[in-house]
């Protein structure tokens, strides 16, 4: 139940943009992995689709080795 909450949560945060790159990269691989990704509104699974086919996530919902090197490069911008 508290994770169900806490990814509740994090959606309404995501929705006020308020999360930032690796919070809504997190946000989008329990998404995936749960399957609720392609079962919410059309624009999640829609997002979740980009940054799989982007490389961010791979296709299990984790945050893949390129997402990690892109977020480091920001932080060190």
């Amino acid at each position: 139940m508290g994770r169900m909450k806490d990814i509740a949560i994090d959606m309404v945060s995501y929705e006020l943009d308020e999360l930032g790159p690796l919070e809504t990269l997190e946000l989008f691989g329990l998404l995936v992995k749960s399957g609720m990704a392609w079962t919410l509104q059309g624009s999640y699974g829609r997002v979740a689709s980009e940054l799989i086919h982007s490389g961010y996530l791979t296709q299990d919902g984790d945050v893949s080795q390129f997402a990690d090197e892109m977020l480091e490069e920001l932080a060190s911008a």
